[in-house]
């Protein structure tokens, strides 16, 4: 039974044929949308955002006259009480966790319903329209607040980890919310927490004493209607944002399967061809490199010819490719273990852990050192395009990162969680890189990490069995030279889309700055008194 072919999909196939800016337009016109429409610019009008606005967030400006600066205990009451016995135990109300609340966007969840019975005691009670506040780290930080809606009956209990904000007569709750929801607000409250680390809260004393800008209950319900105008412009511009984010992140994908599948560039038979002249065929070379290991081999015992894979089941190669096994082409070497022990080893290295290794990145912030005996270190330090593979994660997805080591690093080791793989000089670690970075590679990453128990690992053994095509060497760095070039393309774009997202979220804190200034609204009359 002869195997198919793999084919380009209508996306993959227009890729193929994309050069630089082609590719950069079309990523934005599948967003349907011809621009980025993130700028300070296109908040015009009397809601106009200046530079400097956006720079300083929601700084203290001076209030237009018949603005008052009062506590929030003056127009609120904080974490008010009911009257719980009136309300009959097998009445249905809403039932709010924090989970329910969400962060940084206001919305929130008031379906889930419980008997009033069952949560009476051990939760905090709130009715429509009031403001719920999270106290709690990371939720207060995080941006866990909501104006309260319908609830079923009229009444809402929920997690203990909220305050309680009843608006006053002449307070609009929206209005109440967008002020103790911005950043700036929040960034305060948290350094005014108190309590220990994981388990801080915002003060109920605290709350009440925090000041609040108040306009004329006309202006608020204004003021309101602008920002939610002006939140959701910014919403569309995001999410135009995010859709580029996710044809980014599908073109990567497309990039990889087609470099890996011999589609990205002239193939080295067909070159061949065409020049009239022989070439080294991915056989040829997977034969010279097993010789060279058979000749070379200076390990314990004696040299165990690796096993070739299994193609039953893999898809057919481009003309001049063949299948391997990694081991076949590569030493695959685990890590250091941790233990007391290594602590009175006078010889301290960096080493490398899961946290330093993600797909095709190294994140390097963070490096700590370690005692290494000296009976270790040709097996453990690190060399340059070093290929890194993330031994074991709860999440599928997550399971195999890989990552080339720089050598930014000198006399640096590794943990046992994270496996080496070292190719020698007639296969292209960049390239065994991308095709484990690919639909297909992940695909087999998958396949031999799942168990019944749930967690996905790997182990030396199971990457050694990892199958992967070898092209001819001088296909395989024509290959890695367009991927390089055009995944560095849509990594700039994507750079510069997490730029935009990040001013997206200026520009709100700079609306509510605004706000609560005074400038979002060109005032009417500066005769309007406040409460």
């Amino acid at each position: 039974m002869s195997k198919a072919k793999p084919t380009a999909s209508a996306d993959e196939a227009e890729l193929e044929r994309l050069d630089d800016q082609e590719l950069a337009r079309l990523v934005r016109e599948r967003a349907d949308e011809p621009t980025i429409p993130v700028s300070v610019e296109d908040l015009s009008g009397p809601a106009a955002i200046t530079r400097q606005q956006e720079m300083v967030g929601c700084a203290a400006l001076p209030h237009p006259i018949g603005w008052t600066e009062i506590t929030i205990e003056e127009i609120a009451d904080v974490n008010p009480r009911i009257d719980k016995a009136s309300i009959p135990d097998d009445l249905p109300v809403s039932f709010v966790p924090m989970p329910a609340v969400g962060a940084a966007d206001g919305s929130i969840h008031v379906e889930e319903t419980r008997p009033a019975g069952e949560v009476k005691k051990g939760f905090t009670a709130f009715l429509e329209g009031d403001v719920l506040f999270a106290k709690i780290t990371p939720c207060m930080e995080n941006g866990k607040m909501a104006v309260v809606p319908k609830l079923v009956n009229g009444f809402g209990f929920g997690s203990t980890e909220f305050h309680v904000l009843r608006p006053k007569s002449g307070m609009d709750a929206k209005y109440l919310y967008y002020y103790v929801s911005s950043q700036t607000f929040r960034g305060e409250a948290e350094r005014n927490m108190t309590g220990a680390v994981g388990q801080r809260r915002v003060p109920t004393g605290y709350l009440k004493e925090c000041k609040i800008p108040v306009a004329p209950l006309d202006q608020q319900k204004r003021i309101v209607a602008e920002i939610e105008k002006q939140f959701s412009r910014l919403d569309q511009a995001v999410a135009s944002l995010q859709r580029v984010k996710a044809n980014l992140k599908r073109y990567k994908a497309a990039v990889l399967k087609a470099a890996v599948e011999g589609r990205l560039v002239e193939t080295e038979a067909t070159r061949a061809r065409r020049e009239g002249r022989s070439y080294e065929t991915g056989a040829q070379l997977l034969d010279r490199i097993l010789q060279t290991r058979r000749t070379q081999w200076n390990g314990r015992g004696k040299y165990k010819e690796p096993a070739a894979p299994d193609t039953t089941s893999l898809p057919e190669l481009p003309e001049g490719w063949v299948w391997a096994n990694v081991d076949q082409t590569a030493l695959v070497i685990s890590g250091l273990t941790k233990n007391p022990k290594r602590e009175t080893l006078p010889n301290k290295l960096p080493y490398l852990r899961v946290a330093n290794v993600y797909a095709n990145e190294l994140r390097l912030d963070d490096i700590e050192s370690i005692g290494v005996a000296e009976s270790e270190l040709e097996k453990l330090l690190l060399q340059h395009n070093d290929l890194l593979v993330v031994e074991g994660n709860g999440s599928p997805d997550q399971i195999g990162r890989v990552a080339l080591w720089d050598g930014s690093i000198p006399n640096c080791v590794h943990q046992n969680h994270i496996i080496k793989v070292r190719f020698g000089d007639s296969f292209l670690p960049s390239f065994a890189m991308n095709w484990l970075l690919s639909p297909s590679g992940r695909n087999h990453i998958e396949q031999v990490s799942s168990s019944t128990s749930g967690l996905h690992t790997l182990s030396t053994g199971k990457v050694s069995r990892l199958p992967v095509p070898i092209p001819p060497v001088a296909e395989q760095h024509r290959i890695a030279a367009e991927t390089d070039r055009r995944l560095s393309l849509l990594n700039d774009t994507e750079a510069q889309v997490d730029t935009n997202l990040q001013r997206a979220e200026r520009l709100r804190q700079s609306v509510l700055s605004a706000a609560f200034s005074g400038m979002l609204l060109v005032p009417h009359t500066l005769s309007e008194v406040a409460l």
